[in-house]
């Protein structure tokens, strides 16, 4: 089974958010997948990730009632093991987005993720959650529980990762 990353923006408000996840989620399981998570930034943007055993469902931001769809994008899961993930549905407060440098490659993030990971031993109020990482490694997406914004650009800097962008999310996701 494999792991694809589907982000959706131009969703005019949080019911037009629920109607696409529920979409979405039907789309999925009709096309015989599993609809792992799907996070929604307080701007609306939906970040959804899905496993296929036989290839990505292929969308539109038509079908997701979105101005943009992009993906399916190949992604990885670090920092987490998909079972626990699927069992215990854990809520994330914080997602940040890293554009990975153009000469990094998997084998290399993947060392450095795991020298950098007890650092954030540092940050005690920040627990991180999970990352998924884009095949491609074009880009990482980091998903915390912490009491503020403040506290996730603390944890990023003791482990010496940049942000890109950094997104509160919002209750109800899936």
């Amino acid at each position: 089974m494999t792991l694809y990353l589907y982000e959706i923006a131009g969703l005019p408000g949080r019911a037009e958010v629920d109607q696409a996840i529920k979409t979405l989620d039907a789309e999925v399981h009709r096309a015989g997948g599993e609809l792992i998570e799907a996070q929604v930034t307080g701007q609306h943007r939906l970040f959804v990730v899905a496993e296929f055993a036989d290839g990505p469902l292929q969308l539109d931001a038509a079908s997701a009632g979105a101005a943009e769809l992009t993906g399916p994008h190949e992604v990885r899961l670090v920092g987490a093991e998909l079972d626990q993930l699927k069992a215990a549905r854990p809520t994330a407060g914080y997602l940040v987005e890293w554009d990975l440098p153009a000469e990094l490659d998997m084998e290399s993030y993947l060392t450095r993720k795991k020298a950098n990971a007890p650092k954030y031993a540092q940050v005690p109020e920040v627990n991180f959650l999970r990352t998924y990482v884009r095949v491609d490694m074009d880009k990482c997406l980091c998903l915390y529980d912490a009491p503020d914004e403040d506290a996730v650009r603390r944890a990023r800097v003791a482990v010496q990762t940049p942000i890109d962008r950094l997104y509160g999310l919002e209750s109800g996701g899936q």
